[in-house]
């Protein structure tokens, strides 16, 4: 875990930041890509990323806030400004808010771009992924005695296990996961020939593969023995169920 990459006088290099910044250059190029062989605007692809990046940001930081109003009335300067805090799927909401106003203004077909975006963007999470356990941001689970446990005493939030206590490295859990469903997905996309297909599998696979890597991190239940994470997840991959549906209708009228 390195938290800090290099320390230049005043300017440090955070591996998150890194990582991040990998993410979204991984991502704009294969989508671009991706773009280019369903005929749309290849240059487009930098674009959504950048778009979808900044929503994401802001839906995970405003539903941290929603999440904690009494802490945020109580400090809001302070409590926006600190680098803690993002919920994925209140980015995922406001990166989907963000990419879908891009797509009207450009005047792009709704299901054939966010099938692109949908093929890659597990790639981009992996990847970001990766980025938290670096840094440490608190992403790890629960203690463990497995052999992979890790112990972070250099995270960027704060540890506060006393020596000797490992936890799962959720965050490596994560990027294995989304690694899979990119190649899966990477794949699946020339089979799938149905607007929307792609779309749909991502919810879902990211829902399942989110589901249950909550169940070895640490989040407090919100309802029937679930947490927030986990109820969203369910709520993904309704949707996904959902739009699967809807398409085969569509193909078959």
């Amino acid at each position: 875990m390195h938290p800090v990459i290099l320390r230049l006088g005043p300017i440090t290099i955070y591996s998150f930041g890194v990582m991040m910044a990998l993410g979204f250059l991984a991502s704009g190029y294969v989508l671009g890509k991706e773009l280019a062989r369903k005929g749309l605007d290849a240059s487009l692809g930098s674009s959504i990323v950048f778009w979808g990046a900044i929503g994401g940001l802001v839906g995970a930081r405003l539903w941290v806030v929603l999440d904690d109003l009494g802490g945020f009335l109580k400090a809001p300067v302070g409590f926006v400004l600190t680098g803690a805090g993002f919920v994925w799927y209140g980015g995922l909401l406001g990166g989907l808010i963000a990419v879908s106003y891009l797509i009207r203004y450009h005047r792009l077909p709704w299901f054939t771009t966010t099938d692109c975006i949908a093929a890659v963007l597990p790639l981009g999470h992996a990847i970001g992924r990766i980025g938290c356990q670096l840094a440490g941001d608190g992403d790890w689970g629960k203690e463990t005695t497995l052999p992979w446990g890790m112990a972070y005493p250099n995270a960027i939030v704060g540890w506060d296990y006393p020596p000797g206590v490992l936890v799962h490295p959720a965050p490596l859990y994560e990027a294995a996961l989304y690694l899979a469903i990119f190649v899966l997905l990477w794949r699946l996309r020339w089979r799938l020939r149905t607007e929307g297909m792609v779309l749909s599998l991502y919810f879902i696979l990211a829902g399942v593969a989110r589901f249950f890597v909550e169940f070895v991190r640490i989040g407090p239940h919100v309802q029937w023995g679930l947490t927030g994470a986990q109820l969203f997840s369910v709520v993904l991959v309704i949707a996904g169920v959902g739009i699967l549906v809807q398409r085969r209708r569509a193909l078959n009228r």
